[in-house]
This record gives structure tokens, C-alpha cells and sequence, in this order.
């Protein structure tokens, strides 16, 4: 479900997107005089961040070739990545930045604003890859590249036969066969043993680099993108499960028993089988709901996988956005590789911004889908994101989202707008004469939406918290892994899943993406407040039933969000556009006539969360 905005590069990376800098480019700022230390400040930030971009984009097309073309045994890409991404980090943690970052922002009285955040992003970058550790720092990057390659070049196989993840996706939405959907689940956990080893390194390391300039872990570190402290973070987690648990449990409670009348079941279970449900991880269960009179899959199937991406830009244009560069479709890898290729490539959807310029890219395996086409949405919103930040008045190093959570906000967002009646019914994958269960539909959305909160705020960040914060001991990772699932997900494994196996590790952003999963939770949170701003107070519209297509209002809504990147405070963004803090109000009401409903269909019924 949930995608990279960024692939496999360092977090300094991922959360600092670039372009080169003139002293114009600092926006309205620059029009007046500067002063003497803001000269200096401003003659700095212009040398670095032309350095900063040429070093990003080398790095970026080594990591490129690494997801692309992965050919087994062979290490050419491996070592190119890794070369480039030692540069990168000797440039971005070099001792004379940080210490002149520290100076600049003891004057900071004396600095613009623009400048200040800048400093704060030069800091931030470069505690994920401080020179003063620098053996360190290169072996962590040679173990996430190898991690990398490992996950993705992974043969998985169901009797004796290579699958990809998409069939095996495939199995475990429409396979009611029990021993057939256990097969493809287990293979789905292969890959995990031989990870082990490799994220055991990936913790001392990534926290050896943090803790050199203060950060007691990784985890706090990552948080603290967001101005908060670790357990800031995870109070907020606990927040937002706290607000959706109610309406989660009424979910789990009907799923065990409509999934145990569709397996033939002779007792309904008090926790789901992992292998039961429509996904590997049990992240998503929409699939599980068909509403009648949208066929989604049929409909898309005779329009081909190209179709996908191009009325996924249409909906973009359509809001007033610009088309996306030619470059775009010459130079991404959109659509699964051909069945006799002599080479594997990354299958996880993620959205690229190389030059941090006008080269964007998505890495995507797209089929005429109904998933896809909700992830081609998606993925789009991070390309538009970046495009729409990649202007003169945001300067280089805060050429990002407002936080890392409005990139996802975005583009789930749009998934979420692409897959409303009214839009599919402009579209023609629907009649618009055609009557549909409302309440059906709004089962299938919160079975994702919903779904995913105690997955991502509760599994997720509680795994990673104990593992990089708490030490988790190596003997213990899969028994804590399960020990949430069934916590926060009333979800348990199929069969024994002792410390041989090492289930987290299938998760890819376990590896690559790490201690940041808390975005999406709060992703899906700003969604939902957006969505419900859009349609009240913009388009007049019932928050179920909208059609963004053509409305350029709409349009300049978000980009007044994208455009300013990270030189607008998150907090302050919010406020200003929904009239409201963060929280799952608006999510929680999106679905009160489904919680109502859902009472009403588990009367008799046992809760076991």
C-alpha cells in the first residue's frame, strides 16, 4: 500500500529535495537588503547547495540503476551506488559544514527565516552522515545497499514456480482456496530469514551515526523532523488509535465472521488468520468488499496499464496543473518487466525527483487494475508535489513537503478523490444512472483507510520505536512483531512463526525506509481533513460522493500547499487550510454512517479486541 516518496537513499535524502540556488531564488526575502552576516549566510547556502544538487543526482541515478535492473551476482550497480552515495554523505555530514551550520545559527537573530530553516536542514542532513565517524557512515551505506539488493532480487517461489509480489498479491485477493492462500503467504515471508542479519547491522550502524551529534537513536532522530520528541511521536501514534479504535473494532469483529462464512470455517476465530486476509501484512482489507454496480477491475482491464498513468496526469491537468515532462515517460519504469527478462527490478511503487530539478520519475509495475489505479494516483501526487515546489521562491534545501506526512496526504488524497461515484461515473467506469450501496462503499474505503491506522501508528511505529530505541533483543523480533499484530491488529499467524523467520523484514520499508512509518498514519489524518475542507467548503459537495475533475479552486487549494515546500511551518499550514489541528475528526465522521451500520450488523457477535 503505502509508498517511498523517495527510494533507497539516505534519510538526509529522502528529506531534502534540491535545485540550484541563486540569491533571488530565497523568494521575497531577497528583495530587500541584506545585511552584512546574511550575506555571508547567503553566499554559503548558494555554494553548498550547488554541490548539494550535483551529489544528489549522481546518487540518485546509481540508486535508479539499483532498483531498475537487478541482475543476480552481479555487484556493478552495488559498488556504483555505494560510491555515490559515500560522496553524498562525506559532503552532506563534512565536519566543516555542520560546525559552520552551528556557527550561522548562533547569529540566527541576525538571519532571515529562510535562512535559519536552511541551517536547521544542512544540521539535520548531516547527522545521518557526520564525518567524524566516517568508517561508520560508509558502512552503513554498504549495508543498506546490500539490504536493498537482497530484498529486491529475492526469488520468491510457490511450488518450485518464481512469483512475483504481484501474483502473489493476486492470490490473496481472490483465492478462497485456504491451503492455496497459506502457500502464497508463506512464500511471501521467504525473504525475511536471510534480512536478519543485515537489519540487526542496519540498527547499530544507523544509530552509531545519529548518536554522534546527539541523538540518542534513529527513531528520535527521525521524529524529530517533525519538531517533535520520541515520545511526542509515539503519544500522537496512541492518539490517533485511540480515535479510530472504536470503529476499527467494529471491522475486525465483522471481518472474522464474513471471512469465516467465505472460507466455510466452522467457528469464527477470535483473532484473524494473517493468511485470511487480502494482503500480506494485513494492511488493506478492501478488497474483501465488491460494491455492486462498480467493477473497477473489469471496467479497467480492456483500457491497459498505459491508460492508467495518462488519465492519471488528465486528473492532474484537469485541476490546472502542468503536464507532466515528456522525460517523465522516456525515463520512469512504469509497468511490470516481461516475463522472460533476464533481470528483476524493485516492484514497490515510489515516486522520484533525480535532478531535484525537472527530471521526475516513478518506479511503478502498473496492470489494469482497480489498486493500481488508485497507486498511480498516488504516485502522481508525489510528482506533482515536487514539481510544484521546484520553483524560485522556495530555496534549495527546503524543496520538500511540509513535513514528510503531507507528501503521502497528497497523494493519498487523490487516490481517494479518483475512486469517488461521481468521478468514476465522469470517467465512464461506472454508469452514472448505475444505484450503489452507499454503505457498501463506505465498507470498502474503511476497510483501508481504517484498517491501515492501527497497522501503521500501532504495529509499525511500536516495532521499529522498541527496536532502534529499546534495544529489542535480536532473540525477540519476530515474537514482538506478533505480539503487536495481535494487540493492535487482532491479527495471528497461520502456523508457528518462531525466530527463524523474521516477518517485519518483509515489510520493505523496514529496510529502506526506516523509522518513519508513523507518516502514513498521519498521512491518511491531514487526508481526511483536506478531503473534508475540499468538499464543504470548496465544491459544496457531500465529502462521499465528490468530483475534484476540472476545478481549478480545488487545484489552487493544493497548490497553495505544495508550492511553499518546507519553508511553511506544517502546524501553521494546517491551521490555515482546515481551521483545525491535527486530529481524526474528520476521518471519524467521514465514516459514522458506517460505524452505525456496522453496530447494527454485530449485534449477537463476539468482540475479542
Amino acid at each position: 500500500m503505502k509508498k517511498l516518496i523517495f527510494t533507497g537513499l539516505t534519510a538526509a535524502v529522502l528529506l531534502s529535495s534540491c535545485s540550484s540556488q541563486k540569491t533571488e531564488g530565497a523568494g521575497t526575502e531577497a528583495t530587500a537588503v541584506m545585511t552584512e552576516v546574511q550575506q555571508e549566510a547567503q553566499t554559503f547556502l548558494d555554494q553548498y547547495s550547488q554541490t548539494y544538487q550535483d551529489l544528489y543526482t549522481k546518487s540518485a541515478e546509481a540508486e535508479w540503476a539499483s532498483n531498475t535492473r537487478i541482475v543476480e551476482g552481479d555487484t556493478t550497480n552495488a559498488a556504483a551506488t555505494r560510491r555515490a552515495n559515500e560522496a553524498f554523505a562525506a559532503f552532506t555530514g563534512s565536519a566543516e559544514n555542520i560546525e559552520k551550520a552551528k556557527a550561522m545559527l548562533k547569529k540566527k537573530d541576525q538571519l532571515t527565516p529562510l535562512q535559519v530553516k536552511q541551517f536547521e536542514a544542512i544540521l539535520y542532513a548531516g547527522a545521518n552522515n557526520p564525518q567524524i565517524i566516517p568508517e561508520v557512515v560508509k558502512a552503513r551505506i554498504k549495508a543498506e545497499t546490500e539490504q536493498t539488493e537482497k530484498l529486491y532480487g529475492f526469488d520468491y517461489r510457490i511450488y518450485e514456480k518464481s512469483v512475483s509480489t504481484n501474483d502473489i498479491d493476486n492470490i490473496l485477493k481472490d483465492e478462497k482456496d485456504l491451503k492455496k492462500r497459506l502457500d502464497a503467504w508463506q512464500a511471501s515471508k521467504e525473504v525475511g530469514p536471510g534480512l536478519k542479519e543485515g537489519l540487526l547491522d542496519l540498527r547499530e550502524l544507523r544509530n552509531k551515526t545519529v548518536q554522534s551529534l546527539g541523538y540518542d537513536d534513529y527513531f528520535t532522530y527521525q521524529a524529530s523532523d517533525y519538531g517533535m520528541s520520541r515520545p511526542e511521536m509515539m503519544e500522537l501514534m496512541q492518539q490517533i488509535n485511540k480515535e479510530l479504535r472504536p470503529l476499527y473494532r467494529e471491522l475486525h469483529t465483522y471481518a472474522r465472521y464474513e471471512l469465516a462464512k467465505k472460507y466455510g470455517a466452522k467457528e469464527v476465530p477470535d483473532y484473524l488468520p494473517a493468511h485470511w486476509l487480502p494482503n500480506r501484512w494485513g494492511q488493506d482489507w478492501s478488497s474483501m468488499v465488491n460494491v455492486e454496480g462498480i467493477d473497477l477491475d473489469a471496467a479497467l482491464k480492456p483500457k491497459g496499464a498505459e491508460w492508467l498513468v495518462q488519465q492519471g496526469e488528465r486528473f492532474y491537468t484537469s485541476l490546472g496543473f502542468p503536464s507532466l515532462p515528456q522525460t517523465f515517460y522516456t525515463k520512469s519504469s512504469l509497468y511490470p518487466l516481461p516475463a522472460n527478462a533476464n533481470y528483476k527490478k524493485n516492484n514497490h511503487a515510489s515516486a522520484w525527483h533525480m535532478d531535484l530539478d525537472k527530471d521526475v520519475r516513478s518506479l511503478m509495475s502498473v496492470e489494469p487494475n482497480s489498486e493500481w489505479y488508485e497507486t498511480t494516483h498516488h504516485e502522481l501526487g508525489h510528482i506533482y508535489y515536487y514539481m510544484t515546489y521546484t520553483n524560485p521562491d522556495v530555496p534549495v534545501l527546503l524543496r520538500e513537503g511540509a513535513n514528510r506526512a503531507y507528501h503521502e496526504a497528497i497523494g493519498s488524497l487523490m487516490g481517494l478523490a479518483a475512486t469517488q461515484k461521481p468521478f468514476l461515473a465522469e470517467l465512464n467506469l461506472i454508469d452514472k444512472n448505475t444505484q450503489t450501496d452507499e454503505v457498501q462503499t463506505l465498507l470498502k474505503e474503511a476497510l483501508n483507510y481504517v484498517v491501515f491506522i492501527p497497522f501503521s501508528s500501532g504495529v509499525m511505529s511500536e516495532w521499529e520505536n522498541d527496536f532502534y530505541a529499546n534495544n529489542l533483543p535480536a532473540d525477540q523480533l519476530n515474537k514482538r512483531w506478533w505480539e503487536l499484530k495481535k494487540q493492535y491488529q487482532g491479527i495471528v499467524p497461520p502456523t508457528d512463526r518462531g525466530e527463524n523467520y523474521l516477518d517485519p523484514a518483509t515489510k520493505t520499508h523496514i529496510n529502506d525506509d526506516a523509522a518513519q512509518y508513523y507518516d502514513y498514519a498521519m498521512s491518511y489524518v491531514i487526508l481526511f481533513q483536506l478531503h473534508d475542507h475540499i468538499a464543504r467548503n470548496i465544491l459544496k459537495q457531500d465529502p462521499h460522493a465528490t468530483n475534484y475533475y476540472g476545478s481549478k479552486e480545488v487545484g489552487n487549494f493544493l497548490r497553495d500547499i505544495m508550492y511553499p515546500g518546507a519553508s511553511a511551518d506544517w502546524r501553521e499550514m494546517l491551521k490555515e487550510k482546515t481551521g483545525e489541528e491535527l486530529s481524526a475528526r474528520a476521518m471519524v465522521a467521514y465514516f459514522q454512517p458506517l460505524m452505525d451500520y456496522l453496530k447494527e450488523q454485530n449485534k449477537g457477535r463476539k468482540y475479542t479486541l
